[in-house]
């Protein structure tokens, strides 16, 4: 039976890149040794992050004066990272999920945060608007999209401050005017390659502005520096990424990944929209166009689980929502082929017209 793969995190890859990374960990280019095995520091894989390095500046079209580093540690290893290197003594923060709540709780480490807007007292289901960041902030941090609570924030807009976003699940799924933004990072596992590598987009001279003494691992300045390899990087993961990017090049670029991922999100929230049994989670103006969070309307709640039951045996993966939310979230990252969502939406339209 064929899988529609709707994982949030790690998501559904390429399958070219899942095969060209297969045979690199067999065997690298012919040269007698896998992936998994040659050293950071050979001509081989200096090659590869060049090209993926390469290929993240041409695909985002980021401009000169930026940097690109592939690091360790997620995107939570950020929550601390950015107040160590923007933070002297006040920052700026939109609450807009667990991630946003999460990076706040570490901010609040380095000095006083303004929370400046929160969509907590609805459960995360809108994005906040009205808000102003004072002028005295270091920096201004947004998540642009809440994988849990399915909402997004997909403009790029003009900050008094600097401005620094954690867009770890809508990266390359529209085209970014990175020059808005002081740094934009995130983990690469829910639209950019695999688990384990994590990348930042930082803007050179932002950064040895804080009066603190860093860490050297936890300094940006450290892995510009050397070029993303202070320390062993995650090899296999890289070659994964660079693939991944090598295929949306291919494909057409983040413009056209923003066309397709459009139309399937279009296709699953037309057909919650029309439904008589699901209903959407998140409010309309806010809705993420990565993960599309829908609940079972007050009356049929209790058919959740036969639903779910009855969408996994025609192949549905990873459709369960968040225990935050419940009910269910499809992912739509950008090498989920329309196909997949066209299969979820025939299932809904099929449990409906058997149980109402």
């Amino acid at each position: 039976m064929k899988k529609h793969n709707f994982n949030a995190g790690p998501c559904i890859l390429p399958r070219v890149a899942i095969e060209n990374t297969a045979k690199a960990v067999l065997e690298l280019n012919g040269i007698g040794m896998s992936l998994l095995e040659i050293s950071h520091r050979s001509k081989e894989f200096q090659a590869i992050m060049d090209e993926a390095v390469a290929l993240f500046k041409e695909v985002l079209e980021i401009p000169e004066g930026y940097q690109v580093l592939f690091l360790g540690g997620g995107a939570s290893l950020q929550f601390c990272m950015v107040p160590f290197n923007f933070m002297n003594k006040k920052a700026a923060y939109l609450e807009t999920g667990v991630w946003a709540k999460k990076a706040i709780k570490e901010a609040k480490l380095f000095g006083e945060v303004a929370v400046v807007g929160s969509s907590s007292d609805k459960n995360f289901t809108y994005i906040p608007k009205g808000w102003t960041v004072p002028a005295d902030a270091d920096y201004f941090h947004i998540t642009t999209n809440n994988t849990i609570y399915g909402t997004e924030i997909r403009e790029d807009f003009d900050c008094p401050v600097p401005l620094i976003a954690d867009m770890s699940s809508d990266i390359l799924s529209r085209p970014v005017d990175v020059s808005k933004y002081a740094m934009i990072y995130g983990g690469a596992q829910k639209n950019a390659g695999p688990a384990g590598v994590t990348f930042v987009i930082v803007r050179e001279d932002v950064l040895g502005k804080v009066e603190r003494v860093i860490p050297t691992m936890l300094d940006y300045r450290t892995h510009i520096k050397e070029g993303s390899m202070f320390n062993t990087p995650p090899c296999v993961n890289i070659f994964t990424m660079k693939e991944t990017l090598k295929w949306v090049k291919e494909m057409g670029g983040v413009k056209k990944m923003a066309e397709l991922d459009n139309a399937k999100a279009d296709l699953l929230y037309n057909a919650i929209d029309n439904s008589r049994m699901f209903v959407g989670a998140a409010e309309k103006d806010a809705r993420s166009i990565m993960n599309i969070c829908f609940v079972m309307k007050e009356e049929y709640k209790d058919k959740e689980d036969a639903f779910m039951e009855f969408a996994k045996a025609r192949g549905m993966v990873g459709i369960k929502g968040h225990r935050s939310v419940g009910g269910f979230r499809a992912s739509t990252y950008n090498a989920l082929p329309i196909e997949s969502v066209q299969a979820l939406v025939d299932c809904m339209s099929e449990f409906e017209k058997e149980n109402l």
